[in-house]
């Protein structure tokens, strides 16, 4: 809409690629659509951010927990992101035992 906002990273809660474009969702529950890639963005922001799958970017802080085949994390926010099946045991080691499940 012709205008520039800025976002500071720890109010991302998640990122979601989509082709040359990313969403990106705020803890104030707002989403954004963005002319950068998800791989870029990676590279920008800090190593806060984990890269679960090809086409999401979660903030660890926002995690609150999984599924409990550990293939889609539960965020503060109330969204999902889903999780590749060659990175879930990775997933589930970098965040061990959430204290929150959620069934699948």
């Amino acid at each position: 809409m012709g205008r520039t906002l800025t976002i500071r990273a720890e109010q991302i809660t998640f990122l979601e690629g989509d082709g040359n474009y990313t969403y990106v969702y705020t803890c104030a529950g707002r989403k954004y659509l963005i002319c950068k890639t998800l791989k870029w963005l990676a590279c920008k922001l800090d190593n806060n951010f984990v890269r679960v799958h090809k086409s999401f970017l979660v903030n660890a802080d926002y995690v609150i927990g999984y599924a409990e085949d550990g293939r889609a994390l539960k965020m503060r926010c109330g969204n999902e992101a889903a999780v590749s099946r060659r990175k879930t045991k990775e997933i589930i080691g970098i965040f061990g035992e959430l204290p929150q499940r959620i069934s699948a």
